[in-house]
């Protein structure tokens, strides 16, 4: 796997134990699988987790319409507050959605009063990491408008680390991660179906080298393979080959059952991958998927610089993911309704990973005519 990694020890009894990392220069020490909050709405599950052995738990203020905060700030309400850890995101408005540049509608006011929002939803008075979220362009990361708020919430008590969530050009972002000296960690999309795995793993590398802590996201690389559900992507195999390289502190997979939890909790004891887990993903590998790497090169090749890539990550979270409000959420910030293909003679788009994108579009902006209502019930 070109990685490098022997196998993980147990206790002297011969019980597995959960494999730790420490998160970069920071003092946080993490399970190598942790909970992504996301998606889950179910608190005796958050609960669960935490008594197992989870101990970060990630969120985002946008999440769930900020219900998602409202949640894990019930279930650790009584709970002592050094015993876990947990990080959650703003974003900025102005971003530019085909560069990743601030714009003009940048608001510092604004990403201040999402964050405090964001602590009393928690019910908590600071967090333990927080993000700035859907980084995809260096200057965007390294605005001094933006290291400045930053600054402010770690010097007023209201955050202990800081950092970046980033769900393109994530080598970039990396780098810049490294170069700003001030960014303590990075989350980041890495899987076995990214076109650039290999360049991502040697900025995450290099991260490590230099003490920046790195989390996982997007490890599941799509959850099938095609739109009828019959490809499942081996998902404990998926995040093992991603917690095998030990620059990766811990992965934050969504979780939203009992199975999916005990699924992952088994791969904090244990991150050797079986000949038929490896198997698995090598023919995965074969299939073009439902993964979008979210390059944008298909922005450029588009007669209506529509965004595309967009709308194939919207694709990937109804048919993969089942996430269809988030897939809704998304195709609303692009402000494309109905099928924007139908008047075209013939799609151009040529995608590095094989999606005809204009039959996807077609099929993925049906969701733009349905009720919020409706949706919710889906």
């Amino acid at each position: 796997m070109g990685t490098g990694m022997g196998k993980q020890s147990g206790n002297a009894a011969g019980k597995p134990s959960i494999i730790r990392r420490r998160l970069g220069r920071t003092d946080i020490k993490l399970p190598v699988v942790s909970y992504g909050v996301m998606r889950s709405d179910n608190a005796a599950l958050v609960r669960q987790a935490y008594q197992m052995g989870f101990t970060l738990f990630d969120t985002a203020h946008g999440y769930q319409e900020g219900k998602n905060e409202v949640m894990l700030g019930e279930v650790f309400r009584d709970v002592p507050r050094k015993s876990f850890v947990m990080a959650t995101k703003v974003s900025a408005e102005g971003v530019n959605r085909e560069t990743g540049e601030l714009g003009p509608g940048f608001s510092a006011e604004s990403m201040y009063s999402r964050f405090e929002m964001s602590l009393k939803r928690l019910g908590m008075t600071y967090v333990d990491i927080l993000y700035f979220h859907g980084v995809s362009n260096r200057d965007t990361a390294l605005d001094p408008r933006v290291l400045e708020i930053f600054t402010n919430l770690k010097k007023q008590g209201k955050v202990r680390y800081v950092g970046m969530s980033t769900h393109r050009n994530e080598p970039d972002v990396i780098q810049a991660a490294i170069d700003s000296n001030f960014y303590d960690v990075v989350l980041t999309a890495f899987n076995f179906k990214q076109e650039h795995a290999e360049k991502t793993r040697e900025k995450i590398k290099l991260a490590g080298k230099k003490g920046v802590g790195i989390v996982a996201m997007k490890t599941m690389a799509g959850g099938f393979l095609d739109k009828e559900k019959k490809l499942p992507v081996n998902c404990k195999a998926a995040l093992k080959w991603v917690l095998l390289d030990t620059n990766v502190c811990t992965a934050i997979p969504g979780i939203v059952t009992y199975d999916q939890l005990m699924q992952n909790f088994s791969v904090m004891e244990s991150l050797e991958l079986t000949e038929q887990e490896e198997t698995d993903l090598e023919q995965a590998g074969l299939v073009s998927g439902l993964y979008c790497d979210n390059c944008a090169q298909c922005i450029q090749q588009c007669r209506k610089h529509l965004p595309v890539n967009d709308m194939m990550r919207a694709y990937m979270y109804t048919y993969g993911y089942g996430q269809v409000e988030k897939a809704c959420d998304l195709l609303a910030e692009t402000a494309v309704t109905g099928n924007p293909c139908s008047d075209c003679s013939g799609c151009i788009v040529n995608c590095p990973k094989g999606f005809r994108v204009d039959t996807r579009i077609s099929d993925i902006c049906r969701l733009t005519g349905i009720p919020r209502d409706i949706l919710s019930s889906l």
